[in-house]
């Protein structure tokens, strides 16, 4: 890996070189060009080998095993003259986006745990979650942590933040965020507050269309705002924006081109000094409003420090080039932005700490995410009787990508199950036999590009039509508190069910061990 040079030496790159380090793209964690599965976004090998050659300032990662990403961290910053930014939204652990390493259960579950068990249970498994990732994201090479979500998810209608969010309250937030930010920082590692300035409720979203908050600037500063002063006092390291319109704190543009949200709002009135970087620019939310030459020069003269996934990273250098030469940007402004990018890689490379492999996935850290999993979920059992089950009817946002989460062992329990999506459920649940005792299982959960799509209409209607007949014995929710709010009002008392935030085989086991569940056949 090269040395991080002087601020000075920085400072005194060519322009195109200074504006190339604003830039962070996007590529695939696995380790070849046939195996990129967002080719609309993930930059194949040649090109980013001229990317960073040319200086772009880090990038994005995501797809992959840990030792893989291990192999690809190395590479990329073998290829690089100024150390590279390493970036990845794990915002539930290593394991989310890289397999083999620690996955935690969503932010939201550890809001559950300080709401059952008090405020101290939940900040300690916060921190832990944080030192947990920080270890594991270091150990394989990644040392910007996208992440925490510090929005407060008080709409329930959210398709994007939901259970990523700590909780519905700006005090369970706060606190959440301060832990988790504290356990990240015993490691030479970024983090990032989202979405600047508050994306939690929305009922849009802004990956597909633009949202909304017509609220005051008051409400703002009462409620959304909050969670970030209280990261900004933990010492975040980065802000990300929000492709958001607010007017009351911007009557003319959306949060992540704004000069008054970013720079007055922000660094201005909240004091920080860190990072600012953008939420992905290619997202519709804005680059659906202007070209991406116009997106990248707005999005500097509002205040961002970092343009993260533009369109076209080449296009984007270019105009902000040409907006310099022009006088539109100053040299100075570029200069402000690319003094906090070192200061940032000052902070990573400039460490002594040393990670290993061996932390990836280590017995210790996997406790800790089956803790935090098994004490957040919830079950209702009117009987103490095992519940003998015939058919196991599995219902999905799509089946197509649904092998990523079900456990073969939890499904193999019940022979006879059926795994149904928006797509089939209709035709599935037609043939079913009406008399035979059933288990639903659900897996639902607020996803980035999904929008309000669902088949929460559909799967109301097959719980009445189950219940009619007395054929639903149980129901098995894995995602979002906000799905049972609607199913418990259908239930009768004598119906089990269960909920988890985490989609993964230890809920899963976990849940049909807390039901009893038995088969018949």
């Amino acid at each position: 890996m090269p040395s991080l040079p002087e601020l000075d030496a920085l400072l005194s790159l060519p322009l195109r070189s200074q504006i190339a380090q604003m830039i962070v793209v996007r590529a695939s964690g696995y380790l070849y060009d046939h195996q990129i599965q967002y080719p609309q976004w993930e930059i194949p090998a040649q090109a980013l080998h001229k990317l960073i050659s040319d200086g772009v300032g880090g990038v994005i990662l995501v797809g992959g095993s840990a030792p893989e990403i291990y192999l690809r961290t190395q590479a990329l910053q073998a290829q690089a003259s100024i150390p590279l930014l390493i970036a990845a939204d794990v915002e539930e652990g290593v394991g989310q986006r890289f397999n083999g390493a620690t996955y935690f259960p969503p932010p939201m579950s550890l809001g559950a745990i300080a709401q059952e068990f008090g405020k101290e249970i939940g900040n300690k498994y916060a921190e832990a979650m944080g030192a947990i990732t920080a270890q594991e994201s270091l150990a394989i090479g990644l040392n910007w942590v996208l992440a925490p979500i510090v929005d407060i998810n008080n709409n329930p209608a959210n398709p994007v933040i939901n259970v990523r969010a700590f909780g519905q309250e700006p005090e369970q937030v706060i606190n959440l965020t301060t832990a988790f930010i504290n356990g990240v920082s015993h490691y030479p590692v970024l983090t990032t507050a989202k979405h600047f300035p508050g994306h939690g409720d929305t009922a849009v979203d802004s990956h597909l269309q633009t949202p909304v908050l017509a609220h005051s600037r008051d409400r703002f500063d009462q409620i959304e705002l909050q969670p970030f002063q209280a990261a900004i006092k933990a010492g975040v390291d980065t802000v990300m924006s929000a492709h958001v319109f607010a007017p009351s704190l911007d009557a003319n543009t959306i949060s992540t081109l704004s000069h008054p949200t970013l720079t007055g709002l922000l660094r201005q009135e909240l004091g920080f000094t860190g990072l600012i970087v953008t939420d992905a620019l290619i997202m519709a939310g804005v680059s659906d409003r202007h070209s991406p030459e116009e997106v990248a020069v707005q999005a500097i003269l509002a205040g961002a420090d970092i343009l993260l996934m533009p369109v076209d990273a080449e296009r984007t250098i270019n105009a902000i080039m040409q907006a310099v030469e022009s006088g539109k940007i100053t040299r100075a402004r570029i200069k402000e932005s690319l003094g906090r990018v070192w200061k940032a890689k000052a902070k990573i490379f400039n460490s002594d700490f040393r990670p290993s492999l061996e932390d990836i996935g280590s017995a210790a850290s996997l406790k800790i995410a089956a803790e935090i999993t098994t004490k957040s979920i919830k079950v209702h059992l009117p009987n103490s009787r095992p519940l003998q089950i015939r058919t196991n009817l599995i219902l999905v946002d799509d089946v197509l990508s649904c092998g990523e989460f079900l456990d073969s062992q939890t499904i193999k329990k019940i022979p006879d199950h059926i795994i149904a999506d928006a797509h089939s459920i209709a035709t599935i649940c037609q043939g079913l036999d009406q008399t035979t005792p059933t288990l639903v299982q659900i897996f639902s959960r607020g996803n980035p590009f999904r929008g309000n799509a669902g088949i929460y209409a559909q799967i109301e209607s097959l719980i009445k039509q189950l219940i009619s007949h007395n054929q639903l014995k149980a129901i098995a929710l894995y995602g979002s508190p906000y799905n049972l709010d609607r199913l418990i009002p259908l239930l009768t008392p004598n119906i089990a069910w269960a909920f988890s935030y985490s989609q993964q085989a230890i809920a899963q086991q976990e849940i049909m061990q807390r039901l009893g569940i038995n088969s018949l056949n």
